[in-house]
């Protein structure tokens, strides 16, 4: 078999990437930051594992993840693995498997997920995921607690609250007035993918293909084709009722909801600004209640979530869960360099040798200790970038003194 050239063997795939010390620096540093912040909160951290049976991995969410998991063959016995795609599920098993009954539980977790295709256009296929998900609570309040915890998860990166959008949906909307609109089946697909694509002209073309007399789902199916106008800021949702209400009761409580999750972000978070969207549909067969994402001011999306209620039922628990993720190596590399939280340290500051001196040893794990980084100096190599000074001996002590020119 003939040899790849030298430059491609070295070549990463598409859409996978790797980190130089100063963002791994930088990503570390914003990882411990959450975890502690998620245990403040009362969050415990989990940690999966990378890779599952596939039938495991994919259960309740195989038409969700089916096409983004790379698979492989166990060579102990032959089964079928999947590479995990997103660590939700994988969460929401464990909390299946250890917690039961009506005690909400609250974990969070990081780690490195892999994907045949990106999430979005320059988005890693190898991202490092973050998240927190909050099972066992079907309330608006679980709904509250974890979008106000993504948004400070965000500002640990240093990111401005000011310069925050959230993205506020809810999958009840949609569903209620698709129910009360009395599609066939062949509709029904035809106006999703039509919404989907945006294309109102589309889902108008369906719609008058499935003629109806019925009143009621005649003006669900108005309120359907006059949602994509009915997005913006968080006074939409009077129009929004005005037009939609009392159409179905799905879409009332999730009227309801959107409701008072904005008004409580209003009152924690007045500086973030709040945008109704009720067209965005991702998901829409893996969610079933409030969707959240949070953008900065450049559109780039930060985190997303939502309600993902019944996740659990094919482990043995259908609990309710909500939840959030997002991608560190991004949020950090988003995060401004004047973030007192996140700019990477140059660790090495201190250059020793001849740690086989008398005290040279314990001279260097006090320096160490106190938080400072200390270097070996190898025979015969330059010094390392960053260093600043020398560990010297003075008399039977050791100190440290500046090189000169550093």
């Amino acid at each position: 078999m003939k040899s790849a050239p030298s430059s491609e063997r070295w070549r990463l795939p598409d859409g996978v990437d790797e980190l130089q010390p100063a963002a791994v620096r930088r990503v570390e540093r914003l990882r411990h930051a959450f975890f502690e912040l998620g245990e403040r909160w009362g969050f415990a951290p989990v940690s999966p594992p990378l890779i599952e049976s596939l039938d495991g991995l994919l259960t309740g969410t195989a038409e969700v993840l089916q096409r983004d998991t790379f698979q492989i063959v166990d060579q102990t016995d032959g089964r079928t693995l999947g590479v995990r795609a997103d660590m939700t599920p994988q969460v929401a098993r464990m909390d299946a498997q250890s917690v039961g009954g009506t005690v909400p539980n609250r974990l969070l977790y990081t780690g490195t997920v892999l994907r045949t295709r990106a999430d979005g256009i320059g988005a890693s296929r190898n991202p490092q995921q973050f998240g927190a998900e909050l099972f066992g609570h079907p309330g608006t309040d679980s709904d509250i607690e974890v979008v106000r915890l993504m948004l400070e998860t965000i500002l640990l990166a240093g990111i401005p609250t000011r310069s925050l959008v959230l993205d506020l949906g809810h999958v009840g909307v949609y569903a209620g007035l698709v129910t009360a609109a009395d599609f066939d089946d062949d509709t029904r697909a035809a106006v999703f993918d039509a919404m989907v694509r945006g294309s109102v002209p589309d889902a108008r073309q369906a719609i008058n293909a499935d003629p109806v007399t019925d009143a009621s789902a005649e003006r669900a199916r108005a309120a359907l084709l006059a949602l994509p106008t009915l997005r913006g800021a968080v006074d939409v949702l009077e129009p929004l009722r005005a037009r939609c209400g009392g159409i179905h009761p799905r879409v009332d409580d999730a009227l309801v909801r959107m409701e008072r999750v904005s008004g409580a972000l209003k009152a924690t978070h007045p500086e973030v600004g709040v945008h109704i969207d009720l067209c965005e549909l991702r998901g829409f067969r893996y969610h079933n209640g409030l969707l959240f994402a949070v953008h900065d001011n450049r559109g780039q999306q930060l985190a997303r979530g939502g309600r993902y209620d019944a996740v659990g039922e094919a482990f043995g628990s259908a609990r309710a869960a909500t939840g959030f993720s997002g991608d560190l190596k991004r949020l950090s590399e988003l995060s401004p360099e004047s973030a007192d939280n996140v700019v990477p340290r140059q660790l090495v500051g201190v250059a020793a040798a001849d740690l086989e001196q008398a005290g040279a040893w314990n001279a260097v794990c006090t320096l160490r200790a106190s938080g400072q980084a200390v270097v070996t100096l190898l025979p015969d190599a330059d010094l390392p970038e960053g260093v600043t000074s020398r560990l010297v001996r003075n008399g039977a002590d050791w100190t440290t003194l500046p090189i000169d020119g550093a």
